[in-house]
């Protein structure tokens, strides 16, 4: 039996290549480029380095993408439009490599080779930064080159127990009516981005159709190495740490049976605090080096309370990614590897209810105007 040859993308800012391991085995990497020597090294580690460039994305050229893909993804540094972050938005040192990114993308263009499809992930924060002006130049950038233009805005949770939260921009030279309508992913952050936009912006907007996605049937408690794999901290730094939590949070560890939480370390108007949730869900993962500590891992049993840092397998674990995802030797690495990353069950679910639907031959298309 024949079968249709696979889908094609290219993954810039690939990191440890986590959005190529959601798309699966229906597509094939033809570019992947990332400067980050960790990531390239985990990268290859996991995929081999064949399709890899490594180096600052402004040095590519067009000679260097072969071919036209099916897909563009683009997970592009999020700092600046981070909420925690200075909000420097699309003229942010960092952010800036999205030009890096898009310059490749309208010079592939020129040579009738741009991709049909394009995906940027980013912080939901680029939905505000600058009052929306950033958003609105993202889609008009996209419009520009003939793409119609919609978000999504999915938060991990949905899939792991972490919370994470990211803005998808999904943009297509061509739409399926099937594809189109309403989605939970529609929140109140993308409807209010785009009753920002102009009405020439708003007229390559597209709601796209994505499905809720079933209950997940995981917690954070699923995700943690057993007691007797970690090593713990001391009861005296579990004390110290105890003592920054406020009265509320101190009795969210006091409840009976096993409690299983994630603590940061944050700082507040009366100093620095430690906050716990214990919901099942872990806060959102972020590098080392991210502006907030790096997660703690408590287990309250018996009125006993323990702590620990959180390791990177758990880390990893967290974002989607299987056991036999080879991570870095350090736990500082992983945790920069994966908490830089997107979410692979997150990427799936999108490749499978929009992308290869709308990218296969099996239904009609409509072109963008």
């Amino acid at each position: 039996m024949s079968r249709d040859p696979p889908l094609t993308f290219y993954e810039f800012f690939a990191g440890g290549g986590m959005a190529r391991l959601g798309l699966g085995q229906a597509w094939a990497c033809a570019f992947a480029n990332d400067f980050d020597p960790v990531k390239v090294a985990t990268y290859r580690q996991n995929f081999g380095g064949e399709d890899l460039v490594e180096g600052d994305v402004w040095k590519l050229s067009p000679a260097d993408l072969s071919g036209r893909a099916d897909l563009a993804w683009a997970s592009s540094p999020c700092q600046d439009f981070s909420l925690a972050g200075a909000r420097a938005g699309l003229k942010g040192g960092r952010s800036s490599a999205f030009f890096g990114f898009w310059r490749l993308i309208e010079a592939l263009a020129a040579e009738d080779r741009a991709p049909r499809a394009i995906v940027i992930e980013n912080v939901v924060g680029l939905l505000t930064s600058h009052g929306g002006q950033d958003f609105e130049a993202l889609c008009r950038a996209l419009a520009g080159q003939g793409y119609r233009v919609g978000a999504l805005e999915i938060d991990t949770a949905r899939f792991t127990p972490q919370s994470r939260p990211r803005v998808f921009i999904l943009a297509s030279r061509e739409v399926k009516p099937e594809l189109t309508g309403d989605s939970p992913f529609h929140t109140p952050a993308v409807r209010a981005a785009f009753d920002r936009l102009p009405a020439d912006v708003k007229a390559a907007w597209v709601w796209w159709r994505l499905p809720a996605p079933p209950t997940r049937n995981t917690s954070l408690a699923a995700m943690i190495e057993e007691d007797d794999a970690v090593a713990w901290r001391s009861d005296a730094d579990t004390a110290r740490l105890l003592s920054l939590m406020s009265p509320a949070h101190r009795a969210r560890l006091q409840q009976p049976g096993r409690t299983v939480g994630t603590v940061f370390r944050r700082t507040r108007a009366d100093g620095q605090r430690a906050e716990v949730r214990t919901d099942g869900l872990a806060g959102c993962l972020r590098t080392p080096r991210g502006g907030s500590s790096r997660q703690t891992v408590v287990v309250a049993e018996d009125g006993a309370v323990r702590s620990r840092l959180m390791t990177g397998r758990e880390g990893a674990r967290l974002m989607g990614l299987p056991d036999s995802y080879v991570l870095p030797g350090s736990t500082t690495a992983a945790l920069h590897v994966v908490g830089d990353g997107v979410a692979a069950p997150v990427v799936r679910w999108l490749a499978k209810h929009l992308l290869e639907p709308l990218l296969l031959s099996s239904a009609p298309a409509i072109a963008a105007e």
